[in-house]
């Protein structure tokens, strides 16, 4: 587990790269067991130089340093192929920049693929090390994000790295760690 400026967020190794990290979620608790429910059952100890580093970079990453984490080596194994070319390509994306779903989708072979671009972010292990936050729908969209707070984390992520996007927030915006009702900054 380690601390980020979006909340507490836990990482998974083997001896082949990091095999998972986690988002926040509401309590310590409920990260650790989302970890164990995708990886088995994990010995909590401290990490090795190397995730040591990759945990340093994400910490730095979220907290508005442009860091590039694209050599952090990853455990691919049991990741689709399609899933490991989408990966590759959002690995390229600097912080602070955006792609589209379909400008990923046209770099595999045609925009028809975007929804399947969609869903292998959605199944992103590796969140921050694979930056699925800096994809966006058509238009500039935020488009679908599958972590605790949804659209609300991702723009927060994008925020924290200086990257635009074209949105206007909705009543139907809202973080469910955070209390209903108007937030600063909002009108209603």
């Amino acid at each position: 587990m380690f601390d980020t400026a979006i909340g507490r967020c836990g990482i998974a190794w083997g001896g082949h790269g990091i095999i998972g990290v986690q988002l926040p979620l509401p309590k310590d608790v409920q990260t650790r067991n989302r970890l164990r429910q995708r990886y088995g059952d994990l010995e909590e100890c401290s990490p090795p130089p190397a995730v040591r580093e990759a945990i340093i970079g994400m910490v730095a990453l979220m907290n508005g340093e442009a860091r590039d984490l694209s050599q952090i080596r990853l455990d691919v194994a049991g990741v689709p192929d399609f899933n490991c070319k989408v990966y590759d390509i959002a690995r390229g994306i600097p912080a602070g920049k955006t792609l589209t779903y379909g400008d990923i989708a046209k770099r595999l072979g045609g925009v028809e693929l975007s929804r399947d671009v969609g869903q292998a972010l959605g199944q992103n292990p590796y969140p921050i090390i694979v930056p699925c936050h800096r994809v966006l729908a058509a238009g500039g969209k935020p488009g679908g994000f599958s972590a605790n707070g949804g659209v609300v984390t991702k723009l927060k992520m994008l925020e924290i790295e200086g990257a635009y996007v074209n949105y206007t927030p909705s009543l139907f915006d809202f973080d469910p760690g955070e209390p209903r009702g108007p937030r600063p900054g909002r009108s209603s």
